[in-house]
């Protein structure tokens, strides 16, 4: 493996400024990674702790991080910048006992011509008893094309008693359509976080759905949507939870609506045991008057007031 992966010919300025928004780059070459680039594994390295296998079934890898491991980061961000792709890869993730580790995922596409470009990423997560996992992803779009670009990742979680999984999305700026489908099942003692911003403009559509299902005693999920929507676009957030021991989920949904968009969210929480303890709370609104006018007396035009609100919303 080269020593930096960015003086490789297969990465052009393009790549990189994907991977940049995407991934933490400059530090992908110091641990276990694999980048995949319209439709393709084109860099990967393994480490004493982390083993990336490709499959053979299927375009996609599986990655089993060792029992024990501490702190050791993986890489997997994936980059599209051919119109026209439409990609589909499937990861599995096998964590071991008592490992902790953190997974940086995320797909770039880059899209200047007329015909769509699309990828679609099936992540499976298998955590061991007493093991964490902190798993990062980011969707980005860049380009002056007409046609779309479309990323649709789903996610599987599977907690073993003790474990923890803690999940952050977000979705930064230029994907024209996005699908975001989470399933979880959850054993005894284990904990399910999860922290999804989105932002739309344009005529924009995103929708994501979660559905865990609390199986085990003292199991917990806190799930956070934070959304911004702006001009004609549209999101739809659905939240399915069920609650089948002794356990506690709280979901949230947060938005701010701006000019012709619409945000729909659609609860259902089920408490199947005595001792369930499921919350769901849902708002949208847009940004109040006496916010705009405290940072307009500090000097802000209505514009930088609301972007300065936006941001910190979404931070």
């Amino acid at each position: 493996m080269k020593n930096s992966i960015l003086k490789d010919k297969l990465l052009n300025d393009v790549d990189e400024q994907l991977l940049n928004k995407i991934s933490d780059i400059d530090n992908i070459k110091n641990g276990a990674f694999n980048i995949r680039k319209n439709g393709q594994g084109i860099e990967r390295n393994c480490t004493a702790n982390v083993n990336i296998v490709p499959k053979t079934d299927k375009p996609g890898i599986d990655i089993y991080v060792k029992e024990n491991t501490v702190f050791d980061i993986v890489h997997i961000p994936v980059i599209v910048t051919e119109s026209g792709i439409a990609d589909t890869v499937y990861n599995d993730f096998y964590i071991g006992k008592n490992a902790n580790v953190v997974i940086m995922a995320g797909c770039g596409i880059h899209n200047d011509h007329n015909h769509n470009s699309e990828h679609n990423g099936i992540h499976r997560f298998f955590l061991e008893e007493n093991s964490k996992v902190k798993y990062i992803e980011k969707h980005y779009g860049t380009g002056k094309g007409k046609g779309k670009r479309i990323l649709n990742p789903v996610t599987e979680v599977y907690l073993k008693k003790g474990s923890i999984l803690e999940m952050e999305t977000a979705q930064i700026k230029g994907v024209d359509s996005t699908i975001r489908e989470t399933k979880g099942e959850l054993l005894e003692d284990t904990n399910f976080v999860v922290s999804e911003k989105i932002m739309t403009h344009g005529k924009q559509f995103a929708k994501t759905t979660f559905e865990l299902s609390l199986n085990g005693k003292n199991a917990s999920a806190h799930v956070t949507s934070r959304s911004v929507a702006t001009e004609n676009s549209e999101q739809l957030y659905e939240s399915k939870i069920y609650g089948n021991a002794k356990c506690f989920a709280h979901t949230e949904c947060d938005a701010i609506i701006k000019d012709n968009a619409k945000v729909i969210a659609i609860p259902e929480i089920a408490a199947n045991n005595v001792e369930a303890n499921l919350i769901h709370e849902a708002a949208i609104g847009k940004i109040a008057g006496e916010q705009l006018i405290k940072l307009m007396t500090l000097g802000l035009s209505e514009k930088e007031a609301e972007e300065e609100i936006i941001n910190g919303f979404l931070r």
